[in-house]
């Protein structure tokens, strides 16, 4: 890979692999190659939020800086988790450089990129959002209200609370009636407040 050219700030590197079998030396050769000045690197998930060398890349860096990754998919495994960094990078003046995929956000055509990327984003959650109001007003429609279908009857609460008044364990109980040990005692409260 051939070194970046960058008018002002650092070139920092961030790697990645998702188990520690898998070796970063790929990464960080092209990374190294390409000029980044700091790396920063891990073996973490890429769906895992929690990517300490990640936010410690972020925090290292200042307006002018380039993030630099060997692969879209060492910087998050999930579209709106890239999408939300990058924004986040914009917003602080750092540019986001991709070298397998060739997309540099400092170029219009990487700021083009990542405007339609957004707006596809944008699009599916505005599509998502459509469908759950239109399938709410079906069911109304229907006679069916939203929201969580309740886990205790008034029937099994009843049921519960005779057996404990009987003398069995909680435990036994809920078993009995299908239900966690908290979920039974919340619903005979609700249920049976008095009794």
């Amino acid at each position: 890979m051939a070194k970046l050219e960058t008018t002002k700030g650092q070139l920092i590197g961030y790697a990645r692999c998702s188990t520690a079998e898998q070796s970063l030396d790929l990464q960080s050769d092209a990374l190294k190659a390409a000029g980044c000045t700091k790396m920063f690197s891990e073996k973490a998930s890429g769906k895992n939020a929690d990517r300490p060398e990640l936010e410690n890349a972020l925090e290292y860096m200042r307006e002018g800086d380039t993030l630099v990754i060997y692969k879209f998919d060492r910087l998050s495994r999930s579209t709106k988790d890239m999408l939300n960094i990058a924004e986040k990078l914009k917003e602080r003046g750092i540019n986001l450089k991709s070298l397998s995929d060739d997309i540099d956000t400092s170029s219009p055509y990487g700021q083009f990129f990542f405007t339609i990327c957004a707006a596809f984003g944008q699009l599916e959650r505005e599509m998502i959002a459509s469908r759950t109001k239109a399938g709410l007003s079906a069911a109304k429609a229907r006679g069916r209200v939203g929201g969580r279908k309740e886990l205790v009857t008034k029937d099994k609460a009843v049921t519960a609370k005779k057996m404990l008044d009987e003398g069995m364990n909680g435990a036994e109980v809920a078993r009995v009636v299908g239900l966690s040990k908290a979920t039974m005692y919340r619903g005979i409260a609700k249920h049976c407040p008095f009794s």
